[in-house]
C-alpha cells in the first residue's frame, strides 16, 4: 500500500465533510425555520433529501460507466467537486421566503456532494488490498469527522455573539475547506487509467453498460443480497443524519450553539465509532460488522424516541455518532469485497443507486409524518423499521463473502 496515495484519499473525506454537517445542521435548520418557517418546513426539507438523493440514484450508476471506459474518475471527481463548491457558494443568496431557490441550491449542492462520493469511493479497491480495506476506509471516515468538528467549530466561531458575521461566512469557509483538502486530495490520488475511447463513445457505451451491470449484480448472489439489505438500512442512516438537528431544535429547543457543540460531540463520537470497527470488520467480516451496528441504531433511535429532556437527546446523539461512524465504514468495505476487478466506480455506482434511492422515502416519509401528525417523535419511530428489515435481509449474506462473489 502507498501511504501517501492513501492519506491524499483519506483527506478528500477531510474537506468534504465540512458539506456533510454543515448541510444538515445549519443549511437544514435555516431552510425549514427560517426560509419556510412552520411545520411545512420539514416537509419542503424533506423533499430537498429525497429529490437530491433520487437524482444521485438515477445518474450514479450511468456516470460511473462512463468514468470506468472513458477513464476519467479523477476528472469526474474534479467536476462534481467544483459544482458542489460553487453550490455551496450560492446558498449566500437565500433569504426568508426564497422556499424555491434555497430548494434548488439545496438540491444541486446535496447531488453533486453525493455524487462525488461515487467517484471516491472507487478509489478504496485500488489503493488497499481487502484484508486492509476495512481499516483503511475507517481511516477515511475518522479523517472525514475530524474535518466535521474543525467545519462545526468554525461555524460556531463564525456565528458567536462576539463575532455574528453571519450564516453566509458559514457558507464560504464550507467551501473553503472542501476546495482546500479536495484540491490536496486529487494531487495524490492515481492518474485516470488511459483509455482509446472517447467520451461520446464512452457515453453510449457507459448507457448500454448499466444495463449490463445491473444484469450482473443481480447474478451475484452474495453481492445482490447485500445491496438490498444496504438499500433498506441505509435510508434508516441517512434519515436520521437529514432530521436530527431538525428534531433537536424544534422539539427540544436547542439554540444555535448547544447545536453545533452536540454535533461537534457527535462527530468526535462518530471517529471513535469508526476507528474501533476497522478491525473487527477485518478480522470478524464485513457482514459480523454491520449486523451488530443495525442492533445498535435500533437501540439509538427507541432511546431518541423516549428522551424526556435535553441530557437524554445528547445522550442517544453519542450514540448515534458511534453507530453512524461504524456504519458506514463497514458498509463501505464489504462493498469492496464484492466489487470485480476493473469496474470499481462502475459498481460503487450501483452501490451508490442502492444507498442514495434508500435515502428517497425516508426523508420523504418522515418529513410528510412529522407535518400531518405534528409529531417528530412518531415520525421517528419509523426509522427502527428500516434498521430490522435491513438486519433480516443481510442474514441472507453468506459470511464468507469475498472479492467478486
Amino acid at each position: 500500500m502507498d501511504r501517501r496515495t492513501i492519506n491524499g484519499w483519506c483527506f478528500y473525506d477531510f474537506g468534504n465533510s465540512a458539506f456533510a454537517v454543515v448541510f444538515p445542521v445549519i443549511f437544514g435548520t435555516f431552510y425549514a425555520e427560517h426560509v419556510v418557517g412552520g411545520t411545512a418546513g420539514d416537509r419542503w426539507w424533506g423533499y430537498v433529501g429525497s429529490l437530491s438523493m433520487l437524482l444521485v440514484a438515477l445518474s450514479a450508476p450511468f456516470v460511473g460507466g462512463i468514468a470506468d471506459h472513458a477513464g476519467i474518475r479523477k476528472r469526474m471527481l474534479l467536476f462534481y467537486t467544483l459544482a458542489g463548491i460553487a453550490t455551496v457558494v450560492g446558498f449566500s443568496g437565500v433569504g426568508k421566503g426564497a422556499l424555491h431557490l434555497g430548494f434548488a441550491l439545496g438540491v444541486l449542492a446535496n447531488f453533486a456532494f453525493e455524487g462525488a462520493i461515487v467517484f471516491y469511493n472507487a478509489y478504496l479497491p485500488d489503493i488497499a488490498p481487502a484484508s486492509h480495506q476495512g481499516r483503511v476506509s475507517a481511516r477515511g471516515f475518522a479523517f472525514g469527522y475530524v474535518g466535521s468538528f474543525l467545519a462545526l467549530g468554525i461555524a460556531g466561531v463564525l456565528l458567536s455573539k462576539k463575532l455574528d458575521f453571519g450564516v453566509e461566512a458559514v457558507w464560504i469557509a464550507c467551501a473553503v475547506q472542501w476546495g482546500l483538502a479536495g484540491a490536496f486530495a486529487l494531487s495524490r490520488l492515481p492518474k485516470d487509467q488511459p483509455s482509446s475511447m472517447g467520451l461520446p463513445a464512452a457515453a453510449s457505451l457507459g448507457f448500454r453498460r448499466t444495463f449490463d451491470t445491473m444484469r450482473d449484480v443481480l447474478k451475484r448472489k452474495n453481492l445482490r443480497r447485500f445491496l438490498l439489505a444496504y438499500f433498506i438500512y441505509e435510508d434508516g442512516v441517512n434519515t436520521v443524519i437529514f432530521f436530527a438537528p431538525v428534531y433537536a431544535k424544534k422539539d427540544f429547543g436547542f439554540e444555535a450553539g448547544e447545536l453545533l457543540l452536540m454535533y461537534a460531540c457527535l462527530n468526535v463520537a462518530a471517529v471513535v465509532g469508526s476507528v474501533l470497527i476497522g478491525k473487527p470488520t477485518d478480522t470478524k467480516g464485513p457482514r459480523w460488522a454491520v449486523r451488530a451496528l443495525l442492533v445498535w441504531w435500533v437501540f439509538v433511535v427507541i432511546a431518541a424516541y423516549l428522551a424526556p429532556s435535553k441530557p437524554f437527546l445528547w445522550t442517544a446523539a453519542m450514540l448515534a455518532g458511534l453507530g453512524i461512524g461504524g456504519i458506514q465504514s463497514a458498509s463501505r468495505a464489504f462493498m469492496s469485497r464484492l466489487v470485480p476487478e476493473g469496474r470499481e466506480a462502475e459498481f460503487f455506482g450501483f452501490y451508490a443507486l442502492c444507498g442514495k434511492t434508500g435515502a428517497i422515502m425516508g426523508p420523504f416519509l418522515f418529513g410528510t409524518i412529522a407535518d400531518l401528525a405534528d409529531s417528530r417523535r412518531l415520525a421517528i419511530l419509523l426509522v427502527v423499521v428500516f434498521y430490522a428489515v435491513g438486519y433480516v435481509l443481510l442474514s441472507r449474506v453468506e459470511p464468507a463473502a469475498d472479492r467478486g462473489t
